[in-house]
């Protein structure tokens, strides 16, 4: 083929390519083929009156000039005047240019089918391809010779090309030779040609990414071709990622949305979008298509897997209609509705969202109604599981009705119908439904009123019986209930479990169980923590079942590391020291107690637990049973025994010398150890309880100084109680504590401590100088209770505030 192309000729424009088209003949050109004006082949040839021939265009635009010149209308050849603008038609000669034309348009598509057969230089490739747009955009019927020619394949096989100029060349010249052509349109469906379009999308040239959704979108105007398009694996999913994208050019991003509008007239390719995150033509059938087309989208749905933005997306979009399905739809409706809409509701601001589209009432109705019209278990297994997701979004479920007469979800005919349905169907249910009361127990707004449903249905043992259940999401979903519900019905869940029914027995195993820290192990320690920590009855119980002797063992190999965290490492560790500190309130009362505490040393245990920083809750209960465990210290110290006087000394007591003993706790004047009398000194404990007088947690502060108080109480020697005090430098703290005022409790126990500190003269005498502390004394004295006004006044008398014999209350030890 060298020399059949005009090699001289610019590449680049596509108004170079027809110039140079036109002027490559093949048959010699005749003179009379050419306009005078233009120099160029006529194709509109026309004669005036002078016999004169012209392109029409060309004496149309010089007659135009001439008039708007104001110049004389002659001929441009001839330059004499011409009395009419009339132009008459040369048919012979358009007739014979376009024979003309079509001989040499033959031979140069023979040439441009050669040149696209193999062995062809780049060139000669990029030129034949360059004709046959030429030919096809100067008329269409051309395109039906390109088909009957057979060379459509030969174009797509340039799409293989190594060259990439050729790979472009050809999918423009294929967009050319298919537009507005569903012949060529079906050629293009034969084969693997889709696929390899396809992958052109995937190239790292953005021209060739460019050019080739391009040609898709033409593609795509054939519903045919729609599902080839979406049959090729990937296509639909690299399409929606170009029109998302902000790194394409505008004209791809553009043609590939383009391109998917298309796509979406097939429901297939709609599926594939909404997998590859384009919901937005899936949700227009679902609105607005045929009832199957709807059933087909709703069913579909329900079996995507949407992230949070899609889920609160489909809810504002189809929602409503989704609910409106539930409705009044049959039930094959229904059943695609219910599974959609749990896929909206698992997300809290999705579920806002078709509560107030309306959801809960047409929920509450299928989950009630029995006989006839009620819906397959299978249904009302996920209308409660949607009804537990909307319950735990947090909204204000005491304001919304969902019964005929304005009940709410914690009316109390709704709660016992709860209560009756947990208690009459499968586990599968019954689970949800427990979530669905979890919910609501975990909102301020509406626990007390379940908790009054629960009380006055008398379902509580029929609660706590879940705990027993073999499936873990259920026992997981009633610990949860039982464990919001302890605050406020303690007494009662402490006598359920103190049956010989075993429920304790099933909280402690699952507790001790050697398997990680799971949920449902942080929610059982936490309902066994939660109930009455003075209740001797459970108390006993679990001493009798070991219960400490676990929780103990689980506490320390946590604090040896031995226990991998996970996220409930923190609630599972907090329940776990609340439920081995129950154990010291029983002190008084539990030989047994002490005894386990003594075994343990539960005393070193609850000593290093102060020091679990970023514990709150571990640092004050653990400060608590060290509060307990010290008030039995004066009454577990072993006092000496002195030896009885000799004879003289007997009748003569000034012969006699004081007897000194050594090594006796100067506070519990006795024989202390931390394990056996659980000494607060002897464990060195006073130096951590005080450091956590400084602990931003008012709780935390207050456990601290009340194990402290315990070495100024009655019993002890109070003296040396300050005295240890002073020792550890914990003076100031506790005066700070007095002057914060933070909590009405911490004042009055601050000042019950202060008071016992002021009997000391040394340091009744250097506080007496400072008056922010007076000042905060009088303040608890004017404004505190009846008791605190009592100890405050004392208090004052040791920094002579107030005169000794002004008692304004009778004198109280």
């Amino acid at each position: 083929m060298a020399g059949s192309w005009d090699g001289g000729n610019d590449l680049a424009s596509q108004s170079d390519d027809s110039y140079h088209f036109d002027r490559l003949h093949i048959e010699p050109i005749y003179d009379a083929f050419l306009c005078p004006l233009t120099k160029q082949v006529m194709r509109d040839p026309v004669t005036l009156e002078n016999g004169q021939t012209f392109e029409r265009e060309a004496i149309e635009k010089w007659f135009k000039q001439c008039k708007e010149s104001g110049r004389r209308l002659v001929c441009p050849l001839t330059q004499r005047e011409l009395r009419s603008t009339e132009l008459n038609p040369s048919i012979a000669l358009r007739n014979t240019i376009e024979e003309w034309n079509a001989r040499n348009e033959a031979v140069q598509l023979d040439m441009a089918r050669r040149s696209l057969t193999s062995g062809s230089s780049e060139q000669d490739i990029l030129q034949a391809l360059k004709f046959i747009q030429y030919i096809c955009q100067k008329s269409r019927s051309n395109k039906h010779v390109i088909r009957n020619e057979e060379m459509i394949p030969m174009i797509i096989d340039m799409l293989k090309s190594s060259f990439r100029r050729t790979r472009l060349k050809a999918l423009e010249t294929l967009r050319i030779v298919v537009e507005e052509d569903s012949d060529n349109k079906e050629i293009m469906a034969q084969g693997d040609t889709v696929r390899t379009v396809v992958k052109l999308l995937s190239n790292e040239q953005s021209k060739e990414r460019e050019e080739a959704v391009l040609l898709l979108y033409e593609l795509s105007k054939s519903e045919a071709l729609c599902e080839k398009i979406g049959s090729v694996n990937g296509a639909i999913l690299i399409l929606v990622g170009m029109a998302s994208s902000t790194s394409e050019n505008i004209v791809a991003v553009e043609m590939a949305d383009k391109t998917l509008e298309n796509l979406g007239k097939s429901e297939n390719n709609v599926r594939q979008m909404a997998e590859n995150g384009r919901l937005q033509p899936l949700l227009r059938l679902l609105l607005e298509g045929s009832s199957e087309t709807k059933l087909s989208m709703a069913e579909f749905l329900g079996d995507l897997v949407l992230n949070n933005d899609v889920k609160v997306l489909v809810a504002r979009t189809v929602g409503s209609s989704l609910i409106n399905i539930l409705k009044s739809g049959n039930i094959q409706s229904r059943e695609a509705a219910l599974k959609a809409l749990n896929q909206m509701s698992s997300h809290d601001a999705s579920a806002r969202i078709l509560i107030e589209a309306g959801i809960l009432p047409p929920l509450v109705k299928d989950l009630f109604t029995v006989g006839a019209h009620q819906l397959p278990m299978r249904l009302k297994e996920v209308s409660a599981t949607i009804l537990a997701n909307v319950v735990s979004s947090g909204y204000d479920f005491d304001s919304v009705p969902v019964g005929p007469e304005q009940q709410t979800l914690v009316s109390e005919d709704i709660i016992h119908n709860l209560l009756h349905l947990i208690s009459n169907t499968g586990p599968a249910i019954e689970c949800k439904l427990l979530q669905v009361l979890v919910g609501l127990t975990n909102s301020p707004i509406t626990i007390s009123s379940v908790v009054s449903a629960i009380k006055s249905s008398g379902a509580t043992i029929s609660l706590v019986q879940f705990i027993e259940a073999p499936q873990k999401d259920l026992r997981l979903a009633s610990i949860k209930l039982l464990q919001n519900l302890s605050p406020y019905m303690g007494p009662e869940l402490a006598s359920c479990l103190r049956g010989t029914s075993g429920q304790l027995g099933s909280l402690i195993k699952i507790i001790s169980e050697n398997i990680g820290i799971t949920e449902e192990q942080a929610a059982a320690v936490g309902l066994l923590a939660d109930l009455p920590e003075r209740d001797m009855g459970l108390t006993r119980q679990m001493l009798d079942e070991g219960a400490f002797q676990l929780v103990n063992s689980r506490i320390l190999r946590i604090r040896q590391r031995e226990t991998r965290g996970s996220r409930f490492m923190t609630p599972y560790l907090e329940g776990l020291v609340k439920v081995l500190s129950r154990v010291t309130f029983a002190l008084a009362d539990e030989l047994d107690a002490i005894a386990l505490c003594r075994n343990h040393n539960l005393a070193a245990v609850f000593i290093e637990l102060l020091q679990t920083n970023g514990l709150d809750n571990v640092q004050m209960v653990s400060a608590l049973a060290l509060e307990n465990l010290s008030q039995e210290s004066k009454n577990l110290t072993k006092l000496p025994e002195l030896p009885s006087p000799g004879f003289c000394v007997s009748i003569f007591p000034c012969l006699g010398k004081p007897t000194i003993i050594t090594g006796l706790c100067t506070v519990h004047r006795g024989t202390c150890s931390l394990k056996e009398t659980f000494c607060l000194l002897e464990g060195q404990a006073v130096g951590k309880l005080v450091a956590l007088l400084d602990h931003t947690n008012e709780k935390v502060v207050e456990a601290s100084l009340a194990a402290l108080c315990t070495l100024l109480d009655d019993g002890v020697d109070i003296e040396q109680g300050v005295h240890v005090l002073c020792e550890a430098e914990g003076i100031r703290p506790i005066l700070d504590v007095l002057l914060e005022k933070r909590t009405e409790n911490l004042r009055r126990r601050a000042v019950w401590a202060v008071e016992r500190i002021l009997r000391s003269d040394d340091i009744a005498y250097e506080i007496s100088g400072d008056p922010n502390v007076s000042t905060a004394l009088v303040d608890a004295f004017q404004h505190g209770d009846y008791r605190t006004r009592q100890i405050a006044e004392r208090a004052l008398k040791h920094v002579d505030k107030i005169p000794n014999f002004s008692g304004v209350f009778p004198n109280v030890g």
